[in-house]
């Protein structure tokens, strides 16, 4: 699920599950996992990459929908424990967009330090990123939000939010919500090299101005066991949710 691809002290974690690289409980415990194995093995730096066209599709809904509370709550602490390991990383973490990103792979995307996002060759297919949660029946947590606030501001954030909109690669890198955009056959190439100039910096000082930069993320995920894990999986359950969930399973599978 997770190809660990080594460039020096630069160790790049490629998401790796067809069709889509959805997110189910064993991808969150693999990315968790491969985190954990990368900083313990010595990286100075992260990278997390998708496959070309797509860098995550966010949650898999059909198989999350199969899974009860018990299961839900056990996945919601565990998909804040892997925001919590990024946004608290103890070195740089690049996300290489390498395509489509909705929702949970906007999440990954957002809590790195740095956003090299794929430009589509077909103008009249751009690759999208954002937080359309809300369009498939689902409140953003108060966490993300906070996340995507810092990044983009308040005012703008709140309208991509609560609309739950969808932004071309070209309109994410004019907010912000982006850093850079490169082809599709160089966007790794960019963010390692992005990561390559951090890493040439004094290390010390790098780190500890990182650190303090960090700070108000860091905070926010200083405790992800007290977020309020049982009154998402209380909305996810919802009558109102599941409707709009189960019509997104049909709607996949027909292929529309």
């Amino acid at each position: 699920m997770i190809e660990v691809n080594r460039h020096d002290t630069i160790h790049e974690l490629r998401l790796a599950r067809p069709p889509v690289n959805a997110l189910d409980p064993a991808m969150v415990a693999s990315l968790r996992e491969a985190i954990r194995a990368a900083l313990d093995g010595g990286a100075h730096a992260l990278l997390l990459s998708g496959t070309p066209g797509m860098f995550s599709a966010g949650l898999d809904v059909p198989a999350l929908l199969r899974l009860d509370r018990a299961g839900m709550l056990a996945f919601w602490r565990e998909f804040f424990a892997l925001c919590a390991d990024l946004a608290r990383c103890e070195v740089p973490v690049a996300a290489a967009i390498t395509g489509h990103s909705p929702a949970g792979g906007a999440v990954l995307a957002i809590l790195c330090d740095y956003r090299v996002m794929a430009r589509s060759a077909d103008a009249e297919k751009p690759f999208r990123i954002g937080l359309n949660e809300v369009q498939v029946g689902l409140s953003v947590p108060d966490c993300i939000q906070s996340a995507l606030r810092r990044l983009i501001g308040a005012y703008r954030a709140e309208r991509l939010l609560v609309s739950g909109t969808m932004l071309s690669a070209e309109q994410a890198l004019e907010i912000g919500f982006v850093d850079e955009l490169a082809d599709i056959e160089t966007v790794v190439a960019r963010a390692k090299k992005w990561l390559a100039g951090l890493l040439a910096l004094p290390p010390h000082a790098m780190r500890e101005t990182r650190r303090l930069a960090r700070a108000d993320l860091v905070a926010t995920f200083a405790d992800p066991c007290s977020f309020p894990v049982e009154v998402f999986v209380d909305g996810w359950f919802a009558a109102e949710t599941q409707a709009v969930l189960q019509a997104l399973v049909a709607k996949l599978k027909s292929g529309r």
